[in-house]
């Protein structure tokens, strides 16, 4: 399986072998953490999904064939994992805090997908967030804009 990341990562992301390995494994946490919220309320919507999908695909600038690749990986990622460690803990590393709301904020939106936040999402969520010391103040901020995208993000994250 890691020869298998490693290929994607070669192939589909990056192009060329020198690329910084952080932002590789950054998408697949990025991935991971998002594939978890779909999970959360443990019915698997087919509009989750497609948030999922768009989400990767714009914030990472994939076309359609890699971001289904790198959401494959990152199934296989999640399946695998034990806690949340592992992505949450790559992310505070190399993100900054405009990019960890962020990944709230796409949380939110693939939460918001099928029109009802379960509890398990809404804790999810809130655990992340704490888990990427993402303020209270900005996990609502957060939130609001992933219900009202309208209002775009004064941050730029």
């Amino acid at each position: 399986m890691l020869k298998a990341i490693t290929q994607f990562f070669e192939s589909r992301i990056t192009g060329d072998r020198g690329s910084d390995q952080p932002a590789r494994a950054l998408q697949l946490a990025t991935a991971a953490l998002l594939l978890e919220t779909v999970r959360a309320d443990q019915s698997i919507d087919d509009g989750e999904r497609l948030i999922v999908q768009q989400s990767v695909r714009e914030k990472f600038a994939l076309d359609d064939a890699a971001a289904t690749e790198l959401l494959a990986l990152a199934e296989q990622q999640v399946a695998l994992a034990t806690d949340f460690y592992q992505f949450t803990s790559l992310v505070n590393r190399h993100f900054s805090v405009d990019q960890k709301n962020r990944i709230v904020e796409l949380m939110w939106r693939v939460a918001l997908a099928d029109y009802h936040i379960h509890a398990h999402e809404r804790h999810l969520i809130r655990k992340i967030a704490d888990l990427l010391h993402v303020t209270h103040a900005d996990y609502l901020a957060a939130r609001a804009r992933a219900r009202d995208p309208d209002r775009g993000d004064p941050a730029g994250a």
